[in-house]
């Protein structure tokens, strides 16, 4: 049952996400075909297709960071922070060597974003171990300071000063040393997908072969037994976020180098709290996150293809996503415990 309520959780979102459609006066049947098989199979798939890729790129990147903390008993729930200071680092780094071509530039970039995202996860990170504070409030409302900064950056200190006045950087899309260009021509393999599937393979490795991702799980499972195999639970702490924090920031310089191609006020898109939907739907394996990402990836491509035919508002799309995890939760409560019907207690 455990395996089985991923797909569970799938159709339950379905049935309920028609109701929802039905009662905004849409045709349930038509709103789900269009948001699962339209990308896929429809007249337009083989331009939907790739964008499979290039959104599933980063929810595959940060889920898979989120889910080693998760393992641990860590709950990062800031990854979007780390995700939008990736991308100020990386994109600050092709800005400082604005219009210099060379092919360090790209590798410099992808360094900075992820000691960006390392830093930004540290924060909550140094606090839990120093002072005893919960790392799910403190990296969730660092969230909004980075949101904060990147409205700032966005008009003042990368301001592109050829841009009329308007809000953003330089379009990293015509660097051609900064742009994160596909690999291939048309399939939507750039250099932040490939390194999703790297992501995968290695915590794959590290979870099922090396005696650290043991250490991981058996930190997560059983605190107190993994401090008597001489874990350092201050150094797990630290190590995860930070991994999670890395992979977080390179996923939002991947971004910002290739499909969004600036920053903007409203560069972040949800992709760390989406990416947690991500990680629990592919119960926390990478090998299940490859494909709940990839899951995931479809709902925002039908979601828009559903926004442009039906007319359906954005927020009913992120309230069918939301339903998923909701599903989710609810499944393993149910498959882990069971309801018992008791009758009253006599006085």
């Amino acid at each position: 049952m455990s395996f089985a309520t991923p797909l569970l959780a799938v159709l339950a979102t379905m049935v309920a996400g028609g109701v929802l459609f039905a009662a905004l006066g849409k045709s349930p049947f038509d709103a789900i075909r269009v948001i699962f098989y339209e990308p896929l199979f429809g007249e337009f798939s083989f331009f939907y297709r790739p964008q499979l890729l290039v959104k599933g790129g980063p929810l595959i990147l940060i889920a898979i960071g989120l889910a080693l903390g998760f393992r641990a008993g860590v709950w990062n729930i800031g990854a979007e922070g780390q995700y939008i200071i990736g991308a100020l680092c990386g994109a600050g780094v092709a800005l400082a060597f604005y219009p210099l071509e060379s092919v360090l530039i790209f590798p410099l970039m992808a360094l900075a974003g992820a000691l960006g995202g390392w830093a930004w996860a540290m924060i909550p990170g140094v606090l839990k171990v120093r002072f005893g504070t919960n790392e799910i409030l403190v990296s969730l409302m660092l969230v909004y300071v980075a949101e904060q900064l990147l409205a700032s950056m966005a008009l003042g200190l990368l301001k592109n000063p050829e841009g009329f006045g308007f809000p953003g950087s330089r379009n990293l899309q015509q660097y051609p040393s900064a742009f994160n260009a596909d690999l291939i021509a048309g399939t939507g393999l750039h250099w932040g997908v490939a390194a999703a599937f790297v992501a995968v393979i290695l915590s794959y490795v590290l979870l099922t072969r090396h005696m650290l991702g043991f250490q991981i799980r058996l930190t997560g499972e059983a605190p107190r037994a993994a401090r008597f195999a001489g874990v350092n639970p201050a150094r797990m702490i630290l190590f995860v976020l930070g991994v999670s924090g890395a992979l977080a920031g390179l996923a939002g310089m991947f971004e910002v180098a290739g499909p969004a191609g600036q920053i903007t006020i409203d560069f972040n898109v949800g992709y760390g709290f989406t990416a947690i939907i991500v990680a629990f739907l592919g119960r926390l394996n990478p090998i299940g996150i490859l494909f709940a990402g990839l899951l995931m990836a479809l709902t925002y491509i039908g979601g828009d293809i559903a926004q442009s035919q039906l007319g359906l508002p954005a927020a009913a799309i992120q309230v069918f996503q939301g339903m998923l995890l909701f599903f989710l939760l609810a499944f393993d409560l149910l498959i882990n415990f069971r309801v018992k019907v008791t009758g009253r207690a006599a006085a």
